[in-house]
C-alpha cells in the first residue's frame, strides 16, 4: 500500500523487499485461537487493545538470535492465515532496512480494535470474563499524540515511543508479541498481553500482568507458551539494562515528515494475504 490508497496493493512475494519512507502499511495483530477453535470472528479468543497509558491510545493497540525461525513464542504463518484480525493500524512507514522498521501512528488514524459483542470496551469488563466473551470489531480514532512503533526483525517484541501533545517524550513501552511476518500490505502479528514501561530515567516496570494472568485462565495462551513470552520479557529487560538501539539511539528526537497524510484505513483491512515472510 502505497501513499492514500483506500484498498490494499495486490499480494506479491515481500520476503526481502523494502517499503519506502512515506509508504502506508497496515500493522496488525491476529487473534488468539479461542479454546478448540481457529479464532473465528466473534468467537472469545482476542488480543488485548494496546496500552491505555502512557499516552493512551486506546486506538480509538522467535528466534534467539534474532534472525527468523520459529520457536514457542512465534506464530506459523498457516496459523495467523487462519485467524481473525483483532487490531489494525493504519502507520506511515519511517525506516525499513535490515536492522529496523519503523512506522508512525499519527495522530486522528482510523484504526480498528476489539470490544465486546454489546459494545462494551475491553477494559470496562471485568478480567474474570474479558477473554471468554465474545468479541467484534471497532472502527475508531487514535487519539492524543501519535506513536512511533520500531521493531527489529526476529524479536518477540516492539518498543513504541510516546510524547505529550507538545513533544516531550514520555517513555518508551515493550509490547511483547510474535516476531512480525511481512505481507505485501504490511505485518501481521499475534499480541502476547505481557508489556513493559520504561520511563526517560531507564527505570522500568511490567504493565498488564492481570491481562496476561487472565489469558491464560481463559486457555488462550499455553503454560509452555506463556512460559515463552515470560522469557521473552526477561530478554527485553535485558535489553533494557544493556541500554543499546532502539533505546539509545536518539528516536526520542525524531518528528515526522509535516508533509505525510494520515493513512486511510482500507476497507478489506482484514483481508488475508496470500503469502507472508518474515
Amino acid at each position: 500500500m502505497h501513499g492514500p490508497d483506500a484498498t490494499l496493493d495486490s499480494d506479491q512475494n515481500v520476503s526481502g523487499g523494502r517499503w519506502t519512507p512515506g509508504d502506508h502499511i497496515l500493522w496488525r495483530y491476529r487473534a488468539h485461537p479461542a479454546p478448540g477453535t481457529a479464532g473465528a470472528a466473534g468467537r472469545p479468543g482476542g488480543t488485548h487493545d494496546g496500552p491505555r497509558a502512557p499516552g493512551g491510545p486506546a486506538d480509538g493497540h522467535h528466534s534467539p538470535n534474532g534472525h527468523g525461525g520459529h520457536d514457542a513464542d512465534a506464530p506459523r504463518e498457516a496459523g495467523l492465515l487462519g485467524r481473525t484480525v483483532a487490531v489494525c493500524r493504519p502507520v506511515t512507514v519511517v525506516r525499513d532496512d535490515a536492522e529496523t522498521l519503523a512506522v508512525w501512528v499519527a495522530p486522528d488514524t482510523e484504526c480498528v480494535r476489539p470490544v465486546l459483542a454489546d459494545g462494551t470496551e475491553l477494559h470496562r469488563e471485568p478480567l474474570a470474563t474479558r477473554y471468554t466473551k465474545p468479541h467484534r470489531p471497532l472502527r475508531t480514532r487514535w487519539f492524543g499524540a501519535g506513536v512511533l512503533k520500531l521493531a527489529r526483525p526476529g524479536e518477540p517484541w516492539s518498543v513504541w515511543l510516546f510524547w505529550e501533545v507538545d513533544w516531550t517524550f514520555r517513555s518508551f513501552y515493550v509490547n511483547l508479541e510474535a516476531p512480525r511476518v511481512r505481507w505485501a500490505g504490511g505485518v501481521d502479528s499475534e499480541d502476547h498481553y505481557l508489556d513493559l514501561v520504561v520511563h526517560p530515567d531507564r527505570s522500568w516496570e511490567w504493565r498488564d500482568e492481570d491481562e496476561f494472568a487472565a489469558a491464560q485462565r481463559a486457555g488462550l495462551m499455553s503454560a509452555s507458551r506463556a512460559a515463552a513470552v515470560r522469557d521473552a520479557g526477561r530478554r527485553a529487560v535485558d535489553a533494557i539494562g544493556a541500554w543499546g538501539p532502539p533505546f539509545s539511539a536518539g528516536w526520542e528526537l525524531w518528528r515526522p515528515d509535516p508533509k505525510w497524510t494520515v493513512p486511510l484505513l482500507p476497507a478489506d483491512w482484514d483481508r488475508t494475504p496470500a503469502r507472508l515472510s518474515s
